[in-house]
């Protein structure tokens, strides 16, 4: 923090505005790195094929869906880019921050975009009745594991802004910032009756404040971008074990009166990782279909 901030102030010009070249420009991904947590499916995956349409080279994460490597090769094949996938614990901080450095020396030892996405539902059930250790489970992936990511990334981050070279020590002169973007939920900011899940916005809430798009925000000023995303009830297929009843009552609190899909979430990390949003840091963006609205 204290790079950014001198005498209790902000210093002067700590980010540079993108050049003006057109707004649909400023969308290009073209010659950036990213890596995506959690993409073995769902909203990780959909965001990686969105970064790889705008011209990223994508290195997806998997823990358990072994499909994403082929996943990942449909994606290399469509857009032309590079994209692998990496089978990778994020509750291991070791772990994480091998993966990152090998992965940025593969991919041409820079590191632009990096999305935490991995994360677990809770699905309903009362916390005082719940065994401990599904607590500490849940927090070690939804929260511990973006704290790893964001260490691992914010390391090349800084690197890359203040030294202003790749792995390598090769010239790095086209980096201005980088953006790290952690998937939280709108859980984060309500209890989203009638589930039970204390212990799930808990964790969420840990993401949106303490860990990532307020705090880390302003540490990390002058070398990169910090924000999150909170989507509602999306259609992914890890909400947990939930009774219908439940469900069908969750989606009579939902304005626009559906779940949203994962495409409906790729335009808003689109933006996020890109200079589109080089104005933006320490926000955090609901995209929830007005849940959380009334």
């Amino acid at each position: 923090m204290a790079e950014s901030i001198q005498n209790g102030v902000f210093r002067r010009n700590n980010t540079v505005p993108p050049a003006d070249n057109g707004v649909m420009s400023l969308f290009s991904l073209t010659g950036r790195t990213a890596i995506i947590s959690g993409a073995g499916g769902g909203i990780g995956l959909a965001a990686a094929k969105a970064f790889a349409e705008a011209g990223a080279n994508v290195a997806i994460w998997y823990n358990t869906n072994s499909e994403a490597i082929e996943k990942a090769a449909s994606i290399e094949r469509a857009f032309n880019v590079k994209c692998r996938a990496y089978k990778v614990d994020v509750t291991s901080c070791d772990e994480v921050e091998a993966a990152v450095d090998a992965i940025v020396k593969e991919f041409g030892g820079r590191l632009d975009i990096f999305v935490a996405n991995s994360g677990t539902s809770w699905g309903d059930e009362a916390f005082i009745d719940a065994d401990i250790s599904r607590y500490h489970d849940l927090m070690k992936i939804n929260a511990d594991g973006v704290v790893y990511c964001a260490r691992a990334a914010g390391k090349h981050f800084r690197r890359q802004k203040m030294e202003g070279t790749t792995t390598d020590g090769s010239k790095l002169t086209n980096f201005s910032s980088g953006s790290f973007i952690a998937t939280a939920s709108m859980s984060g900011h309500i209890v989203n009756i009638p589930r039970r899940q204390a212990a799930y916005n808990a964790s969420k809430a840990h993401i949106i404040h303490f860990c990532e798009c307020k705090s880390l925000a302003i540490e990390w000023l002058r070398f990169a971008r910090v924000n999150s995303v909170s989507p509602g009830y999306v259609t992914t297929g890890l909400s947990g074990a939930v009774a219908e009843e439940t469900m069908n009552s969750i989606r009579d609190k939902i304005p626009m009166g559906r779940f949203g899909e994962t495409v409906e979430m790729q335009g808003i990390y689109l933006y996020l990782a890109s200079d589109a949003s080089s104005y933006a840091t320490g926000a955090d963006f609901i995209v929830d279909g007005g849940y959380t609205a009334p």
